[in-house]
Formats: structure tokens, C-alpha cells, sequence
């Protein structure tokens, strides 16, 4: 070593020149790779996009294109080894216990399992929070679309969008499929409810809702991805059928069914899903003109379009999907795909068809780079877990404030004979009575802690009876027996709180009679035996045919599905609040007229916008 040191030296002197010996450089220390631009929040998100996708395998990109339900993980390392871009809770889909701390935690696993992965691309995670984060016990539950639309109030909407973001995000999730912007055409329809009425302009008015849950920037704390739903037509099937056909022209469906997501889009929703119906034989979830050519072509949608819960699997009306299917949906349009449980079945099926060359490249990046650029907006790679400052948001008084509010703002008046109401609240005999008039489950409808929903306390809140007697006097007596026994003539009024029990979509679907039940019939009997003047408070997602026993009624109001928040009804029969709903439907004299619409030469029982007032509107 030392001789092999000194050789430059003694070269130098030999050669007449002094050389220095100088040791060779140390080799130099390896430089970290410089982050890359997708991790870099300073660059532009469309910078951030390319670069991540340069990254990304086929699989990669396959795996981001999957939403499958959480219940579908049997081993939580899969989020991370298939790349999975999304998981969600379906209605049911309920983590134990049901509290939002324990819904924050699973969010929380989940996506520390998928930041795991090589390229750390975290989930995005969707839940069905379409009137309130309705999944969660205790979370504040607002009035059914139908009822928003009868206040047609788009301030209060955005507000109460603010409200459901806030809630969504104090459990983590960030993906919100709502509002359902369909224009209800048919009754019988079980979505019906969920339809801000019969017109688009009730959807374009409430359209704000939107707003609310996205904020001003997605990146914002508190703010959701909305979800235009279901695109398009579903509200217009033939008889009502859920996931039927819609056989009307394109220039009607233009006219009717199109303009709510045209103003979505205007809006700036961050995703549309595609409808289970077909329009004029053709299932929406393989229809690429009115996906490819109408919504990203002509309206300019630049987000994400996910399918519905197994909506590829319907396309040839046979149970799985098969590579055609998938071909045809995805060739159409679909970037997210709900495949809640044969997930890994349909990335082999998806892989396969592309590699075949059935599916281009760039439609997989089409998809991806949709996907992608949502999760940057949203800021999940700088922000991925739960803001807990959120979680005290849940059902606070603040947002069952607001709820009450929308409650009252809902409530249409529809029959007051001698001014039987607003009620007295001193000196009064009253006497309640109905199925639904005690029962938190009825008054909040579908979708609320399940999917079909149920009868009974499966939530806080105040039901219409508990509003009643917090409204009446300390002079006034309040009764209540559920089916009218124990009612005599020594009361002033009865109120009768009856109309629909708990469904969703499918199970909700009304194809013969669309009266009472027996168990309403007989309670108003009971009631009517006595001559005691009767105020009927209808708890129901649709009009329902009423025409025989409305004689038998001195007051009628439509309370729709009002949520958790009771009071709200309350304070509308005692005149609190001045009645200022109005349908936003028409409201049919039998069910054989159904569908009736504004327009269609029917005579109704009552028009569509029609409500009384006690007094003037100041």
C-alpha cells in the first residue's frame, strides 16, 4: 500500500517534475433518490398523475380500478398485495361495535394496510350516507330527499351536505354516494324517496347539496367526494320496477332525466354511478353513448364513473359476470368498478381482456388517471388518515338543529277543516295514536343502520310523539296508545301518525295497492268511532292512495321520512312554524293513475306544489 502511495511521486522526480502525492478520492456515499413528483404536494396535481402511473404496473393499475366491500377482505393483506384503489361498507356493512370511533379505527386499518404497499397509493373509501352518515348509530339522520324537496330551500340543502361531509369524515371515509338525483316519474317506484321530486328543476334546485359535501376545495377538512346518482333515467321505468326499463325517447330522457346531472357536472361533482336500468333496451352500464359520448363527451365530466353494487354482473340478466360483460361495461365508460366480493375473479377476468386486446391500454389509463387525480384532490397522499376532530360532529346539536329545521321546512299541509290546527298547546286533551308515531325506525325510513332499514330505536333521536309532549303545555294531557285503545270523546283532536314502515330499493317497490295497511285502517277507525276530530300526520317515502278515508280526516299533513329529528313535525302541528312545504309530486286520487305527473291531463288529489298555510307567508 505504501509503495503504491509513493509511485507518483517518485515518478514525478525521475520525469524532473514534482509530483504530489495525493490520495484518491474516497468513493463517494450514495445519494438518496430524490422523492418522487407524485409524493411532492408542491407539484401540480396533473404532474403528480403522470408520474405516478409512469410507476404502475398493469396490475397496478387494475387493482385501483376495484372497489370491493369490506366484508369481502377475508385477509386484510390483500388491500395491499392486488393494489386495491377502494373499498366500501354497503348498507348493512356495519364494523362492531357500531360507534364512529370504531368506523374511524377500521378506516384507519385499512388504509395503513395500503400505504403498505410498493407505490403506498392510498384507498379511497365509499359509504351510502344519502340522508346523513345514516350507517352509524347516533349519527344525525335527515329528512329523505323527497321531503328536502318539498322545502325547496338549495341553501339548506348545501348546508346540510356541510353537515353529512363533516360526519362522513370524523370516521374516515371520503367517498360519499349521494345525492340521488333521479326525477321520480312512478310511485310505485321504492326509490321514490329518494328522488328530490317528479321535475328536474327540484333537482337542479337542490343541486347545492353537492357543495356542501365537496366544499370549496376537495383538499379542504371535511370535505367528501360526491356522487351524482344513478345516471340516468332510473326514475322512469316502466311501472316503477326498480332496475327496469326506461323506454322513452332520447329527446324525453334529455328533457326530464338528463338536466339534474348536467348541473351536477357544473357543479364540479367528483363522480357519477351508473344506474342498474336499461334505457330502451340497453343496460346503463354498457351504454358507451350515453357514458363515452353524452356524460364525458358532451357534458365534460372529467371524474370518476363507478358502477353500481354488482351493476356490471346485471348486464345479460344472468347471476356473475362474464369477460363480454366486463369488456362491454368497462369499453363504455366505467372507471371504478363495484365488485363487492368476486373481486380477485374479476382482476384475472379484467387482465385477460386487455392482454386479449379487447380492452385498449388507454382505457385503462383513462380510468386510472380519473381515479388518481380524485385521491390528489382530495390530499389522501399527504392526509390519509381519519381527522378526528370530526368525530365530535356526529349527531351534535348543531346538526340536529339543522335537521329540525329541514324538518319543518318539509312538512306540507294538505287538509285543515275548521282550522283544527295548528294544535293548542294549554288546556288540551290530545290524543296520539299510529304505528309511527313512536318509533324512530319508521320515521327515518331506508337506509338508516341497515340497508332496508327496521322498525324500533335503532338510533337516538326524537320521535314524533316525544316531540308532542315536549311541545304541549304542563295543562295539557297527552295520550298515546299505538293502536287507539283507550281513546274516548272526552278529547279535543287525535293525531294519528300512520303511512309506510321501513324499505329500500327492490323490497320497496309498490305494484298493486298502494294504500294503508290493515294495522292504520283500524287505528283510524278506532279513532273516527269516537267523533273526535282527527289530524292525520302521514309517514311515508311517496303519496299514498288515501282518497276513501281523507273525508274522515280534519287535518293532513305529509310528514315523509323526516329523520331523527321529531320535533321538527311538532313544531309545525303547534304552529311554531308556519307550514311551507310543498309537494313535489302529484299526488294521485288512486293508485290505477299511476304515473301521474304535472302536465299529463290527470286530475290529482292534490297538485303538484300544493300546501296550505295558517297564515300568510311574511
Amino acid at each position: 500500500m505504501l509503495a503504491r502511495k509513493l509511485l507518483p511521486a517518485l515518478v514525478g522526480v525521475l520525469t524532473g517534475a514534482l509530483v504530489l502525492a495525493v490520495p484518491a478520492p474516497a468513493p463517494a456515499s450514495p445519494v438518496p433518490d430524490e422523492v418522487p413528483a407524485y409524493k411532492d404536494a408542491s407539484q401540480p396535481v396533473k404532474v403528480r398523475v403522470q408520474d405516478l402511473m409512469a410507476r404502475m404496473t398493469l396490475d397496478d393499475k387494475l387493482g385501483q380500478m376495484i372497489q370491493a366491500e369490506r366484508l369481502g377482505i377475508t385477509n386484510p393483506a390483500d388491500v395491499a398485495t392486488y393494489g386495491l384503489g377502494s373499498l366500501l361498507s354497503g348498507g348493512s356493512s356495519q364494523p362492531t361495535p357500531n360507534t364512529p370511533e370504531a368506523w374511524a379505527d377500521m378506516y384507519d386499518g385499512f388504509q395503513r394496510t395500503a400505504l403498505s404497499s410498493p407505490l403506498g397509493i392510498p384507498l379511497i373509501y365509499g359509504v351510502d350516507a344519502v340522508h346523513g352518515h345514516n350507517g352509524v348509530k347516533g349519527a344525525t339522520i335527515f329528512p329523505h330527499n323527497i321531503g328536502l324537496g318539498a322545502t325547496r330551500d338549495g341553501a339548506l340543502a348545501e348546508k346540510i351536505g356541510r353537515a353529512t361531509a363533516e360526519e362522513v369524515s370524523g370516521t374516515g371515509i371520503d367517498w360519499n354516494f349521494a345525492p340521488c338525483l333521479c326525477v321520480a316519474r312512478n310511485d310505485r317506484w321504492g326509490r321514490t324517496y329518494e328522488s328530490f321530486g317528479e321535475l328536474p328543476m327540484l333537482a337542479r334546485t337542490m343541486a347545492p347539496i353537492i357543495n356542501g359535501m365537496q366544499g370549496k376545495s376537495l383538499s379542504d377538512p371535511g370535505s367528501v367526494l360526491a356522487t351524482a346518482k344513478h345516471y340516468v333515467g332510473d326514475g322512469g321505468t316502466v311501472g316503477g320496477k326498480d332496475q327496469g326499463e326506461t323506454n322513452i325517447s332520447e329527446a324525453e330522457l334529455r328533457a326530464i332525466h338528463l338536466p339534474p346531472f348536467k348541473e351536477a357536472v357544473r357543479r364540479g361533482v367528483g363522480s357519477v354511478m351508473i344506474s342498474y336500468s336499461s334505457f330502451n333496451s340497453v343496460k346503463m352500464h354498457a351504454n358507451s353513448y350515453l357514458i363515452n359520448d353524452v356524460l364525458k363527451g358532451e357534458l365534460g365530466f372529467d371524474g370518476i364513473v363507478v358502477s353500481d353494487y354488482n351493476g356490471i354482473d346485471k348486464i345479460d340478466g344472468q347471476a356473475g359476470f362474464t369477460p363480454a360483460e366486463v369488456t362491454a361495461s368497462i369499453n363504455a365508460g366505467m372507471d371504478m368498478v363495484m365488485v363487492p366480493f368476486a373481486w380477485k375473479q374479476f382482476i384475472d377476468t379484467l387482465r385477460a381482456e386487455v392482454q386479449a386486446g379487447r380492452i385498449p391500454q388507454a382505457r385503462i389509463d383513462d380510468a386510472n388517471r380519473r381515479i388518481l387525480t380524485k385521491k390528489f384532490e382530495l390530499g389522501l397522499f399527504e392526509h390519509p388518515y381519519t381527522d378526528r376532530t370530526f368525530l365530535d360532529t356526529i349527531g351534535s346539536k348543531e346538526h340536529r338543529d339543522l335537521a329540525r329545521q329541514a324538518v319543518r321546512e318539509s312538512q306540507v299541509l294538505l287538509k285543515n277543516a275548521g282550522r283544527v290546527l295548528p294544535l293548542a298547546k294549554d288546556n288540551q286533551k290530545i290524543f296520539v295514536a299510529g304505528k309511527n308515531a313512536d318509533d324512530i325506525g319508521n320515521q327515518s325510513g331506508g337506509w338508516t343502520v341497515g340497508w332496508q332499514g327496521a322498525s324500533g330505536p335503532v338510533t337516538p333521536g326524537t320521535t314524533i310523539l316525544e316531540g308532542i309532549r315536549h311541545s304541549a303545555a304542563p295543562s295539557t294531557t297527552v295520550a298515546y296508545s299505538k293502536d287507539a285503545t283507550g281513546i274516548d270523546d272526552s278529547y279535543d283532536v287525535a293525531v294519528a301518525v300512520i303511512g309506510e314502515t321501513p324499505y329500500a330499493e327492490g323490497k320497496g317497490d309498490r305494484p298493486g295497492s298502494m294504500g294503508l295497511d290493515q294495522a292504520d285502517l283500524d287505528t283510524l277507525a278506532r279513532l273516527k268511532a269516537t267523533g273526535v276530530p282527527v289530524v292525520v300526520v302521514l309517514v311515508s317515502g311517496r303519496p299514498l292512495d288515501i282518497t276513501a278515508q281523507l273525508p274522515d280526516w280534519a287535518g293532513l299533513i305529509a310528514a315523509w321520512l323526516p329523520g331523527t329529528e321529531g320535533q321538527g313535525v311538532a313544531d309545525v302541528l303547534f304552529g311554531d312554524y308556519n307550514p311551507t312545504g310543498q309537494l313535489p309530486v302529484t299526488w294521485m286520487k288512486s293508485a290505477a293513475q299511476q304515473p301521474i305527473n304535472v302536465g299529463d291531463g290527470q286530475a290529482p288529489l292534490f297538485p303538484f306544489g300544493y300546501g296550505l298555510r295558517y297564515r300568510p307567508q311574511q
